[in-house]
């Protein structure tokens, strides 16, 4: 997997965006509430993957907005295709990816950077709210990086960079905080643990509360160790995995167990990252690892300071691998971040430091 940058925009343009959709009348809403909005084009219409595909070396779009179910080439498809030929930000607007479907994590894994679920009844829908709100991720993702994918692409065990562990500590818990791009970077990370991984794992996911509960099960399919929402009292477990539950922040009281609680949101987040790895910090102190993936934002910077304060080691995504490189930087420019890697050498890395294979 190479990473690129999506096409070159001219600084101040439009957003030029392609929509993809087998509805007709979908297509004729979207655009005209899209073209109502500032600072986004809507270049180009297509009502299937194939015929998408043959206009995007013309068209050079910024986003793709694409449906999942169609003819001739479906959504699944042409995401596919899209990310091995002309890489783009693809924004996935459709009825199938519901909260209690698979199809949203299952585009995430094909290329696509979010998804956003398409109102049965357009036409009744809240006209406003849906142009707020595509408008907006379509506006986030026309500055994301993106990910070139190819089916035959081969991998080799990444090399794993120098690290430096505390002398007088054990790793004793690892804390993970993410957001865009987030479910793909976790996929990356967790899926090569190995089912012997002799510390918990907390994560804390921005994700729309309706969905988690299909991510940790996507998560579950791909890591060889247990994943599941953390449970209010419930005692961390060595070779576990836990993610903060929906609109709760994961603290650990006085004991270790874990804390729950409707605190109001840190850095704008309730799940926060920095609420769950300053309770890691305070708790384990240097024995704590603190990992920050991509994300828009700073959540999670001021508790990787934390960590690193306390003596523990701190692990930033870096900018090439970042689907959106917020939160990983706002803790390398704190001085918060020990190491700052590519995904694809965080889990060596959290392997070699939970064994005590470092220097």
């Amino acid at each position: 997997m190479n990473t690129t940058n999506s096409a070159p925009r001219i600084p101040n343009s439009a957003i030029r965006v392609l929509l993809v959709d087998d509805s007709p009348i979908a297509l004729h809403i979207m655009q005209r509430l899209l073209s109502a909005s500032p600072g986004i084009q809507v270049v180009g219409t297509a009502t299937n993957g194939k015929e998408a595909l043959e206009l995007l070396p013309e068209l050079n779009p910024d986003v793709i907005c694409t449906d999942l179910h169609m003819p001739v080439m479906d959504g699944m498809e042409f995401t596919r295709a899209v990310m091995n030929k002309y890489p783009r930000p693809i924004l996935v607007v459709s009825v199938s990816v519901e909260p209690d479907s698979s199809n949203i994590f299952q585009m995430l894994g094909a290329g696509a950077v979010d998804v956003y679920p398409k109102p049965r009844d357009i036409l009744g829908a809240d006209q406003d709210k849906l142009a707020r709100e595509l408008s907006s991720k379509i506006r986030i993702l026309a500055g994301v990086h993106v990910f070139r994918r190819t089916a035959t692409a081969k991998t080799t065990p990444p090399s794993l960079p120098h690290l430096k562990l505390t002398p007088h500590a054990n790793v004793r818990i690892v804390a993970i905080g993410a957001s865009t791009g987030g479910p793909q970077a976790l996929r990356e990370i967790l899926s090569h643990l190995p089912v012997e991984f002799p510390v918990p794992v907390l994560c804390v996911q921005h994700i729309g509360g309706d969905f988690l509960t299909g991510l940790v099960a996507w998560l579950a399919e791909a890591c060889p160790l247990p994943v599941r929402k953390a449970v209010q009292g419930e005692q961390p477990r060595a070779g576990m995995v836990y993610f903060a539950p929906e609109d709760t922040h994961l603290e650990l009281d006085g004991s270790g167990r874990f804390s729950l609680t409707q605190a109001p949101p840190c850095d704008g987040h309730r799940p926060s990252a920095t609420v769950t790895l300053r309770a890691a910090a305070r708790r384990y102190g240097a024995g704590t690892v603190g990992v920050l993936l991509t994300g828009m934002g700073r959540d999670g910077a001021e508790g990787m300071a934390e960590i690193a304060a306390a003596g523990g080691v701190t692990i930033a995504q870096d900018e090439a691998s970042s689907v959106v490189y917020g939160m990983p930087k706002a803790a390398v420019e704190l001085g918060a971040a020990l190491h700052v890697l590519p995904i694809e050498q965080i889990a060596p890395a959290l392997v070699a430091l939970a064994k005590g294979n470092v220097e």
